[in-house]
């Protein structure tokens, strides 16, 4: 699928906007632009940019299984609490914090910092433990479903946040994408990293447009929360 813009001069090099032509300008189209041998049909041919374009996969659709399966226990639930609560115990003592300096706090604050921490713990394990099911899925697809699988509870778009769509009507979630996509990529070999922790797709409710047009839809970054390990 070729971009919407291709070079003035040739008007054989297709691009998706000024900034990827620009780029491809500096790598070497500079010395290719123009230059066709009469009678030379691969001069038609789209030249290879290896050091730009990123590989081409297949992607396979599949249906998500449940979420938790059948056979999961409170029993389970609870050794599980348990250790966490060891542990912190354990990082507590070697980071040198006794009981009397977590006394010097009152008992609010102390409820607000544990709920935080916890929620923010819980969002990041419900997402790395979906993500286990299928450790190579690059796209969620879920258009108008139950909502995005957030790495965090940070930066989340609320419902003024999402522009209507250019035709008036509602934009609505449609698919995310994965922060394993990062690994089929090689981002590396641009030289700058990439990174986000989900890239979350919204599309107009009412479905406008049509055609082989390019329609502008909204996308919302979001980052792993710094609490994330």
């Amino acid at each position: 699928c070729l971009g919407p813009r291709c070079c003035g001069r040739c008007r054989r090099a297709a691009y998706c906007g000024p900034e990827h032509q620009a780029l491809d300008w500096r790598r070497g189209h500079r010395r290719s632009c123009g230059q066709r041998a009469a009678g030379d049909d691969s001069a038609d041919a789209i030249p290879e940019h290896n050091e730009f374009l990123f590989p081409e996969y297949e992607i396979l659709i599949e249906p998500e299984e449940p979420e938790f399966p059948a056979d999961s226990t409170d029993d389970e639930q609870g050794a599980a609490d348990t250790s966490k609560d060891a542990k912190e115990q354990e990082e507590l003592g070697s980071a040198g914090i006794a009981d009397d300096a977590l006394q010097s706090l009152d008992e609010e604050t102390l409820e607000a910092m544990a709920k935080h921490e916890t929620e923010e713990e819980k969002i990041f394990r419900m997402f790395k433990k979906q993500v286990a099911a299928e450790p190579e899925q690059i796209i969620r697809y879920c258009r108008g479903g139950e909502g995005p699988l957030w790495v965090s509870g940070e930066n989340r778009p609320e419902e003024k946040d999402i522009p209507n769509c250019v035709c008036g009507a509602k934009r609505i979630f449609e698919f995310q994408i994965m922060p394993q996509l990062l690994n089929h990529l090689h981002v590396d070999s641009l030289g700058e990293s990439i990174d986000w922790g989900t890239l979350v797709v919204y599309t107009c409710a009412d479905n406008c447009g049509g055609g082989n047009e390019y329609l502008e839809e909204f996308i919302w970054k979001q980052d792993y929360s710094m609490g994330c390990t």
